[in-house]
This record gives structure tokens, sequence and C-alpha cells, in this order.
């Protein structure tokens, strides 16, 4: 049987973002797979007692667990460039095929190697990505695509974007589209519920959402711009997600506004409740600058909100015809989106019934399945 290793790092690194997601979402996928043999490769010298105990579930879900417990995956990450030590000195169980989730194929690596390359932001909008993932994406991803002997990327935006600037063939990058967990996303919560968590967090009445992680790329100062242009009587506004990078340039637009009584800033929610605060949203809005996907849309949509979204990068792709598209570099564009999903019952009903379609498109089967079967060609 085919033996598939999966480089789990990204899922011990507390809270989970996007590629972390994604990683995560595969694998329990992954667990129902009959067709592979699978192994999860992790570090787990100096990492607390509670993610060595996340392991456990994969243990529990079939998977080898093999753990590094004498060297630093943050040490190898910065001498592997200079130094090539081999990885397969750290996890001596050789695979087939070795999957590496965020970017990065250290040498030495035995079997076959796929690597996920989900964007390229840090080349395209350089200033919106930390300096430190900057540098380090510049050191080894040109090296780690010719290592690898699949590229996996989750849009056709993204595919050309990696041919532009890395000058890799076409024939070597496989398209996988990322998916939509409709158990946890979806139209289906009693108003009780979404009520509940509401409470907890304080929000009474209507608002608009945005979820996500709080960083300029996403494009929040000019959100928060248009948002102080609507009328009075429009909701609030909601923000959730952590703290990124640069982001005190946004707290900072809210205070110069005078919005600090209408635009919210809850943090980062717990997995189980995102959905809840989704369904109980008004209209979704993810005037991103640049995404490689960009998922929070698509579950907003299987939760049926209508969603107001950017006319760029891989966005008009993943949303099709069931968003409204707005120009992310214009404000009044962004203002005009949002007004015509509160004010036209009409176009919010349609918005409502296509995106509910659009993200049944989408499933986290098709990914995995298509992750199996690139690894089987191999």
């Amino acid at each position: 049987m085919l033996k598939v290793a999966f480089d789990g790092q990204i899922l011990l690194k507390g809270k989970k973002t996007g590629i972390a997601w994604c990683a995560e979402s595969i694998l329990l996928q992954l667990a129902e797979q009959k067709k592979i043999e699978k192994q999860f490769n992790c570090f787990t010298f100096a990492y607390p007692s509670e993610s060595k105990a996340f392991l456990e579930k994969y243990r529990k879900l079939d998977y080898q667990v093999q753990e590094c417990r004498w060297f630093h995956d943050v040490l190898y990450r910065m001498i592997w460039y200079y130094l090539p030590i081999p990885y397969s000195i750290f996890f001596k169980k050789k695979a087939d095929v070795t999957v590496f989730f965020n970017y990065a194929v250290p040498p030495g690596v035995y079997g076959k190697k796929v690597v996920f390359v989900h964007d390229m932001a840090y080349r395209t909008f350089p200033k919106t990505v930390r300096r430190k993932t900057k540098c380090f994406l510049e050191l080894v991803l040109e090296k780690s695509c010719k290592r690898a002997d699949r590229i996996v990327t989750i849009s056709e935006f993204s595919k050309q974007e990696i041919i532009r600037y890395l000058n890799v063939p076409e024939e070597k990058i496989s398209v996988i589209p990322l998916g939509v967990d409709r158990h946890r996303f979806h139209t289906g919560y009693p108003a009780a519920r979404i009520k509940k968590v509401k409470q907890k967090y304080g929000l009474e009445g209507e608002y608009l959402l945005y979820v996500g992680t709080i960083e300029p790329r996403k494009n929040l100062k000019r959100l928060i711009e248009a948002y102080a242009q609507l009328p009075l009587y429009v909701p609030k506004l909601v923000l959730v997600g952590k703290k990124g990078w640069l982001y005190q340039e946004i707290f900072q637009t809210v205070e110069r506004l005078g919005l600090k009584k209408r635009v919210v800033f809850l943090g980062y929610a717990a997995d189980q409740e995102i959905p809840l605060i989704m369904a109980g949203a008004k209209c979704f809005l993810f005037p991103s600058l640049y995404e490689g996907f960009g998922l929070p849309p698509l579950e907003a949509m299987a939760c049926g909100v209508p969603v107001v979204t950017a006319n760029c990068s891989a966005l008009p792709e993943v949303v099709g015809d069931a968003a409204v598209l707005v120009e992310p570099d214009k404000t009044e564009s962004i203002r005009q989106g949002i007004l015509a999903v509160l004010e036209k019952e009409e176009l919010r009903k349609q918005m409502i019934e296509r995106g509910i379609q659009q993200a049944k498109k989408f499933s986290w089967k098709k990914t995995a399945d298509s992750l199996v079967e690139i690894c089987q060609r191999l």
C-alpha cells in the first residue's frame, strides 16, 4: 500500500489560521481514506505538553505519528538553507511520498515530495507580509519548488502567479481547490444557538461581519473608511480574528474616525462558534487585496449570508456570480457594495440563494481525494 507522510508542524503552532485550517481539514478527511497508509511527522522538542497531547487525536485517526523529540523545528528551518541537514535524520520511517503544507521542502527527504504553495503574496504585496516570513520564503521557496516532484496550489490564479514569479513549468503544478466543511457551515443552526453565541460576545441586534486575520492585506483600513461613510442606521461592523502583523494602523483608523462604538474587534473566536457568528450576520464583508483562494466568503455563503468581496486575485474564481464584487482599492466601491446588499432586498435574496449553491461545489473530500490521486500518480 502507498505510504504517504504529512508534515504536520503547522498544526502545533497554537491558534489556527488559513494554512493550518487547510492542512487539518485535509488530514481529517483523509482519516476515512483507506487507499493509503498515513504518517504524521512533527518536531515536538520544547513544545508544551498540550501540543503533544494533540497528537493523540491523529493516532486515533490511524496516523502513524513520528515525533522528533531532540531537535527544534524553528532551528532546523533557520539552518537548512546554509547547512543542508537531511530531513530523513529526524524522521527515519520512510514514506513513498511526503506532503508539505506550508511552502517549504527541506533537504534530504526520502521518496517523492509534494509541496503546497498557497499564494505569492510575499512577492505581490511584500509590505503586507511579516518580515521574517518574507525573508524565509525568499531564501527557500525557489529551491523548495525545485526539490518538489509536484507543486499543489489552490486556484488557477495562484498557479499563474507561481509561474510568473518562480518560472516553474506549468505541467509541474496541480490546482486543488479548498473545501467547505458543511458539517460546520450550514443554514440549519437553530435561532436559539445563534442568539446564545451573540449574547456571549455582546452582539446585540444586527451586524456586518469580517472573519480573518487582522492585517494590512485584508484591506481592513479601507473597509473601515468605507463603513464610516455609510448612514448611521447601518448595523455595527464586527471583525473576528487574531492580530496578525502591522495591524496598528487598522485600530488607529477606528480611533481617528470616532467609530469605537460602532466597530467591534472580537479577537479570536472558538472554532465551533465561528459558523454561528457567521449565521447571525446581516452581511459578510471580505474586500481583501490579495487571496490565493479566499475560504471565509464561501463559508459565509454556506451559512446563508450574502457576501461582498473584492473583484481581484482568486476571489472572483471562488465566489462566481454568488457575491457582490467591489473594487478593493476604492472606498466608494466598497461603500456602494455594502449598501446594495442592505437596501436591495431582491439582490440580497439572490445572493443568499446563489451563495448556498456555490458553496456546495467545494468539499474537503474532493480536495483530499485529489491529493491522494496526485500521490498515487507520483
